[in-house]
């Protein structure tokens, strides 16, 4: 009798359930339990998470789950346990990744690489660890009382890890004993490298205690502050700024070191720290009169009357009125027209209206504005240029073909393989000899579809 583990369409016939049942009872498992019977345990006193592995259906305790999750980006740690899929960074906590099928020796599932495995983060004691699964089903409620003793018939893991089986609404559930679980692998694993210890040591030389926690090495640091980051959605590593985040890590490392602090991210606001000096200068002002000047040097050549512009993620609008200012001058004569998205609702709806103080806004700027009561704004003729909308750079634009895209530090803030989709966009979205402009921190370099033009600011021509 093959128990339905709610995969298969066709559900057992009647006779074959009361088979199984009468079975069960014959086994001491009283599963075929009458309605009396049922109605004396329906009080619900204990839930467990429920999932499958390996086609059987499986439950842990909800005390002992933390949360459930979806493993996509971990590390692989060399010379570990073959169950050990790797450690994780949860939030900045660094935790090890166990493969439940290797573990209770069942077949292995092949996934292909990138692609979300399902899993529960565990909590046991003071420690969390994750374990990877087939599939997460749903938190199921039952009495303690029905739970029975485990059986060798119900599994095909080590009946050691088992705790109980229980019948819930025509499924079988198999309940593990984590805790349990880990303490037997942790003291095997004690015993294996102790005993590697032992044949390995030259006689007569004192045999050493095995190191509990073996330290992370630098490029696997590297890796765990990479994933925090992405963990905190602060910034995605990819090769637009890989020299920029080597270079960050080394600094990174020295300064929690002079304050005795781990390298990992504590928290958030430890992500938002390391990240802080990747974006770019002039950010959320008016850009100064240097970096308007390396603007306007790598300006192409606009031989129609129209130029457009391309400004997504323009925030508040300063980078877009900055951007006005110095085209308006550049192709004086011509109609100057600028795209400038922003997914942020308030940023985008304040931009069109943005009111600056007198003091911040530079001197080769000054002309293109106008006093109000509150400060001053943009002249109507530069406001006029710059249509304000919101927009997701994920998704498609309205934007024609353009000359100029300006697009800071944006690209870094999104997942590696839409960072390329984007530039692909910007790539055809471009005329010929049209230039694109990112963040200080993000380098084309290793992208043949463009050519740098520029020491003083990130430049690229469309080739």
């Amino acid at each position: 009798m093959k128990w339905n583990n709610g995969n298969d369409k066709q559900q057992p016939s009647a006779s074959a359930t009361g088979v199984a049942s009468r079975g069960l009872r014959t086994l001491g498992f009283g599963f075929g339990r009458d309605d009396e019977s049922r109605e004396e345990i329906e009080r619900i006193d204990f839930k467990m998470v429920t999932f499958s592995l390996a086609g059987k259906d499986y439950g842990i305790d909800i005390m002992k789950v933390k949360e459930i999750a979806k493993f996509e980006r971990f590390t692989f740690v060399p010379n570990a346990r073959p169950f050990v899929a790797g450690v994780y960074n949860l939030r900045g906590e660094i935790i090890s990744i166990i493969d439940l099928r290797v573990m209770f020796n069942l077949p292995a599932e092949q996934h292909s690489d990138g692609t979300p495995q399902d899993g529960l983060i565990l909590r046991l004691e003071d420690n969390l660890i994750g374990v990877i699964v087939d599939r997460i089903d749903r938190v199921v409620g039952i009495s303690s009382e029905s739970i029975q003793p485990p059986h060798p018939i119900f599994a095909d893991i080590n009946i050691g890890y088992i705790s109980g089986v229980v019948e819930h609404e025509d499924r079988l559930y198999i309940t593990l004993d984590v805790d349990r679980i880990f303490t037997k692998e942790s003291e095997k694993a004690r015993a294996v490298d102790q005993s590697r210890s032992v044949m390995e040591t030259p006689p007569g030389e004192p045999i050493e205690e095995p190191a509990r926690v073996t330290a992370p090495d630098e490029q696997q640091e590297f890796s765990f502050i990479s994933e925090g980051l992405a963990t905190f959605d602060k910034l995605y590593a990819s090769a637009i700024n890989q020299q920029w985040l080597q270079q960050r890590f080394e600094q990174w490392r020295q300064e929690r070191s002079e304050v005795q602090k781990p390298i990992q991210f504590a928290d958030e606001h430890d992500a938002a720290a390391f990240v802080r000096p990747f974006f770019s200068a002039n950010s959320e002002q008016l850009w100064d009169r240097s970096y308007s000047e390396a603007v306007r040097a790598v300006l192409p050549h606009a031989e129609t009357m129209v130029v457009n512009a391309w400004n997504p993620g323009c925030a508040k609008g300063h980078e877009s009125y900055s951007l006005a200012a110095i085209l308006s001058a550049y192709y004086s004569g011509k109609r100057v027209k600028i795209w400038a998205g922003d997914n942020d609702l308030l940023s985008i709806s304040t931009a069109p209206n943005l009111i600056l103080a007198e003091e911040t806004v530079p001197a080769h700027m000054q002309e293109f504005t106008v006093g109000t009561a509150n400060g001053v704004t943009f002249s109507a003729g530069i406001k006029e240029m710059i249509l304000f909308e919101y927009h997701d750079i994920r998704h498609e634009s309205g934007v024609p073909h353009a000359h100029i895209v300006v697009c800071r530090d944006l690209l870094s803030l999104l997942e590696p393989e839409v960072q390329q989709q984007v530039l692909t966009k910007f790539y055809e979205t471009l005329v010929n000899g049209g230039v694109l402009i990112v963040g200080d921190n993000e380098q084309l370099d290793d992208d043949t579809r463009w050519q740098p033009l520029s020491d003083q600011v990130q430049a690229y021509c469309k080739v």
